[in-house]
């Protein structure tokens, strides 16, 4: 069995514990280190429950409170060469930089890593493997690939960017440059992109869709639900949209 906690996911902050046996893992700090502390209080666990730190990538809505929170609870953090150079704060200890396309381990968790289009240093997302169930998450993907799409056939659970709406993008306060910098392959999943992807996966497989990294500005989680639950994806209360200020329920693939 595995289960996904979201602590949280959004534009400006994501942070999700990845449990699998006596293992607990946390997938990126982008909130601060109280806040981290206080969601996972939340939710029944400690930062004393974790055995690893994971970092996707190196933009600030994901190691906000990295280093901070690393310094205080001297935990081991895994994340790609490219990731640890476009670190800012580096001072912190226990730190091992892995392959995008090399699987380790973590405690009683599988970890495999691979690489992702986005405008990082070397960004990479993970599936998460325990008792024959995989989990993946994915978000921070510009555009879909079919390795990406390959990686989402594997899962039993699936995190998935649901970051914007294009008309409301289009129609939206950003600047034009910063509207580029989303689509333009290499910055965030459209609501479509997303449905598109769920398309092409069996989903009588999937125990539980959870669309995270949702835009303030440019999307709603209404309209991101409808978006992906539009047509023949029939995935009814499999289907969670999370949410940046407040925890998420827990979702589990068994």
């Amino acid at each position: 069995m595995l289960r996904l906690i979201p602590l949280g996911s959004g534009s400006k902050g994501n942070a999700t514990l990845i449990r699998g046996g006596d293992t607990l893992i946390l997938v990126d700090c982008g909130f601060s280190m109280r806040e981290i502390e206080s969601r996972m209080a939340e939710v029944g666990h400690s930062p004393q429950d974790l055995s690893a730190v994971l970092v996707t990538h190196e933009h600030s809505d994901h190691i906000k409170g990295l280093g901070p929170f690393l310094r205080r609870h001297r935990l081991p953090v895994y994340l790609s060469h490219g990731s640890w150079h476009g670190l800012k704060d580096k001072r912190f200890e226990g730190v091992t930089c892995i392959s995008p396309h090399q699987n380790f381990n973590v405690g009683d968790v599988q970890i495999e890593p691979f690489p992702v289009p986005h405008d990082a240093r070397e960004p990479c997302q993970f599936k998460f493997v325990h008792g024959g169930r995989r989990v993946g998450i994915m978000t921070d993907i510009g555009h879909l690939t079919p390795h990406l799409v390959a990686c989402a056939q594997a899962c039993d659970g699936l995190l998935l960017e649901s970051n914007h709406d294009t008309q409301m993008l289009r129609d939206g306060p950003y600047p034009w440059a910063l509207q580029e910098r989303i689509r333009n392959g290499y910055g965030h999943l459209s609501n479509d992109a997303a449905a598109a992807l769920l398309g092409r996966l069996e989903l009588e497989k999937l125990q539980f869709v959870a669309l995270g990294h949702l835009s303030e500005s440019n999307n709603t989680p209404h309209t991101a639900r409808d978006t992906c639950l539009n047509g023949e994806l029939n995935l009814g209360e499999r289907l969670a949209v999370l949410q940046q200020h407040a925890v998420g329920r827990e979702m589990l693939a068994e």
